[in-house]
């Protein structure tokens, strides 16, 4: 039972992508009563976010990935094409798409994303064990406080349907809510551009391209009109795809500071994970910035050599993918030798191209793009250099003035579209929960990259002196920072689906371990054995085949979405646990050791369900579940 007497509760602020991906994991996940109260401050957003909400993406906004690589479970790389195949209701859909048949390598428009999600959640929860249950809120996180081994988090606008232990809060129309654990999925942050202070509310200046009012704005624009769109990322295909699929003749200006264009991934395109030689030039000291450009640039050419000459059938445009992903694991003891100051400016300047490097795009998003831009006299234009300014021009149109090396110049256009640009930098995001939190000291930026938070290994918050703030755990955007220099991760990967898929299933397990130790009394496990997480590592210190199969048995329950078939892996897996007392170095003074066995077995199955070196569909095949729903698969 939890410190209030009543069943735990636990808090995701954040009902996008990361929280609902969560959500789901926490009602696969506890095996016993627990609440988990889902909090969204835009209901439009629930299960969707920026990225996928309906209104702020028509149906020719698809996946920059292949439909293939959406499903939420990674262990399950089929399953959203299942879904989009065979459950989801097309009644609504236009008929290119209620007509269409999906495969592993097409598109998929994002707006049917929420509705996935939305089924996968309603699943879970009818397929959690007896107790556990979801609530749906809306309201906004306010501020937080650690109250006894939990938190008290302020709501403002509350809505939910049966949620206990509420009292007033310090503003109208504000609530505290209990909990005892609160999981942070606030997503992405908008940025104010400093260079369009001058037009923020201009109705020819777009701030904000997948809202409704940005997608209006571009469906109205007569089709001779002149567009500016500020950025090179994959979102500002979006827009001039749009304008060009809608018979748009007018200029377009794609202005980017880095000329990076994005490629195309071929039809037969297939994920891999390559095994490439250690990139070693890449691990000697720093010594300035030019001498590391220079080596990573060797570096990159011979590996990228490499790929060509070992690997022909892979196509041209996807082999500096592959490198970029070969690299990942040798990218933190790299980054460690960088400057911190060099570090952030690296990371600035080379955001775009190192996305670039690591992720294209389907053709149905850059084929119409690529054609406007090859053939003479096409409407698309690159224009290199920074935007320094967007002013309002004596025409009443919109004036960008763009700086490219040594020159000046300016694009005269009837819309500007800023690409959506996040804010990574916490201690400038607005919002009233952040600014809370980092004032009390109980969320600090990241330090050495000045993206995103300081967290540990397992995603818990660090506070300002550098040590867990208490039951708070991170999943998603919040995570950019430590991605890069623990896990090497760069670009948007370190907080799209990919990443997130992961986060899910290992702080949604940590979330309930911790639970579950704490009703067993064994909340101070932690601090009485530290390396409690570490005791199965050497497999030379266990019973090697007792260990495997109660890995194995809870590997396959977390993958499991049906109770049924959990609840009888998680009764062979009690079972299994007596065999593993010979663990040599478990500790002889805990009163529980069965459960700290199961922590240790939990731990260990959740590093081979978050495995990075090998793609899903090998993932699904290394574990030993080809086939879910036959268990013995």
């Amino acid at each position: 039972m939890s410190r209030m007497g009543t069943r735990p509760r636990v808090l995701v602020v954040g009902a996008g992508l990361a929280g609902t991906a969560t959500a789901i994991r926490l009602l696969h996940f506890a095996r016993r009563p627990l609440e988990i109260v889902l909090l969204e401050r835009r209901p439009d957003y629930r299960s969707a976010g920026v990225a996928y909400h309906p209104d702020g993406n028509p149906w020719d906004h698809v996946f920059n990935i292949q439909a293939g690589r959406m499903s939420v479970f990674r262990e399950d790389v089929l399953d959203f094409i299942r879904w989009a195949n065979q459950e989801a209701d097309r009644r609504d859909w236009p008929r290119p798409w209620a007509e269409r048949e999906f495969t592993e390598q097409g598109p998929a428009p994002r707006r049917i994303f929420q509705d996935y999600l939305q089924d996968r959640l309603a699943e879970a929860r009818r397929e959690s064990c007896p107790g556990v249950d979801l609530v749906e809120a809306n309201g906004e996180a306010l501020d937080m406080d650690a109250r006894d081994r939990g938190f008290e988090v302020t709501v403002g606008h509350l809505r939910a349907n049966g949620l206990e232990r509420l009292r007033p809060g310090p503003l109208p129309d504000t609530q505290v809510l209990g909990t005892d654990h609160v999981v942070l999925a606030t997503g992405l942050e908008l940025k104010d551009p400093p260079f369009a202070a001058e037009v923020a509310g201009h109705p020819s200046f777009v701030r904000n391209p997948y809202s409704a009012a940005g997608v209006r704005a571009l469906a109205r624009l007569p089709s001779d009109a002149t567009v500016a769109i500020v950025g090179s990322a994959l979102s500002a295909y979006d827009s001039a795809g749009m304008l060009l699929r809608n018979g748009h003749t007018g200029r377009i200006h794609l202005i980017s500071k880095s000329g990076t264009i994005f490629r195309t991934y071929p039809d037969t395109h297939e994920h891999r994970v390559l095994r490439l030689p250690r990139p070693d030039t890449l691990l000697e000291p720093y010594r300035n910035r030019e001498e590391f450009l220079a080596r990573v640039a060797t570096a990159w050419r011979t590996a990228c050599s490499t790929v060509r000459e070992d690997h022909p059938g892979i196509a041209p445009a996807i082999v500096s993918e592959c490198v970029a992903k070969a690299w990942e694991p040798y990218l933190p003891e790299a980054v460690e030798r960088i400057p911190t100051n060099e570090l952030r400016s690296l990371l600035d300047e080379f955001a775009t191209t190192i996305a670039a490097s690591r992720v294209g795009a389907v053709e149905h998003t850059m084929g119409v793009i690529e054609h406007a831009m090859r053939t003479p006299d096409g409407p698309v234009e690159l224009v290199l250099g920074r935007v320094r300014a967007i002013t309002p021009a004596p025409s009443g149109r919109l004036l960008v003035s763009v700086a490219a090396q040594d020159e000046r110049h300016s694009v005269e256009a009837d819309l500007v579209v800023s690409n959506f640009g996040r804010e990574f930098d916490y201690a400038k995001v607005k919002a009233p929960l952040w600014r809370n939190l980092l004032r009390k000291g109980i969320a600090a930026p990241h330090e050495r990259t000045g993206r995103g938070l300081e967290v540990d290994e397992r995603g818990t918050l660090l506070g300002a002196d550098g040590r867990p703030t208490g039951p708070v755990s991170t999943v998603g955007a919040l995570r950019e920072g430590d991605e890069i220099v623990r896990h090497g991760r760069a670009g948007a990967f370190t907080f799209n689906l990919a990443a997130i898929k992961n986060h899910s299933v290992s702080v949604a397990a940590h979330v309930v371990e911790q639970l579950e130790l704490r009703q067993d009394g064994l909340n101070d496990i932690a601090a009485r054995h530290p390396h409690y997480r570490s005791y199965a590592s050497n497999p030379q210190e266990a019973a090697r085949a007792a260990l495997e199969e109660s890995v194995v048995l809870e590997v396959r329950r977390l993958a499991t979405r049906q109770r049924e078939q959990r609840e009888a892996l998680d009764s062979r897996l009690n079972a299994s646990l007596p065999s593993l007392a010979c663990l040599a170095a478990l500790p002889t003074d805990v009163s529980r050791p069965d459960r700290l066995m199961r922590a240790v077995v939990n731990r260990v199955a959740v590093e081979r369900l978050n495995d990075l070196s090998v793609t899903p569909r090998q993932l699904r095949r290394q574990l030993g579940i080809g086939n879910v729903e036959n268990l013995e698969g």
